[in-house]
């Protein structure tokens, strides 16, 4: 990895930029000899994709059937509330 001085950086920090931009490579800045920062390629992004949690899914589902309707009929659910009573102990 090649390393250069702060200083140095400073005065060409477009060029180094561009020449890590080029090779790929990533470059050490130091600071009387210290290492205090490091630069590198980015990584490479995907656009048009949304990023991160919030429509990470998107394009994955398939709906089938009617998502509309209910499941049950109306006396369907009233004989389960009924059976959960009397799990329940409750007249």
């Amino acid at each position: 990895m090649v390393s250069i001085q702060v200083s140095e950086f400073k005065a060409t920090c477009l060029s180094v930029i561009e020449r890590v931009r080029q090779t790929g490579q990533s470059i050490l800045i130091t600071k009387h000899g210290q290492p205090v920062a490091e630069l590198g390629p980015a990584r490479p992004q995907t656009r048009g994709k949304r990023q991160g949690f919030l429509g990470s899914m998107r394009g994955t589902a398939k709906v089938a059937g009617d998502v509309v309707s209910p499941v049950l009929s109306e006396d369907e659910w009233m004989k389960g509330l009924l059976e959960d009573d009397k799990k329940a102990g409750r007249p």
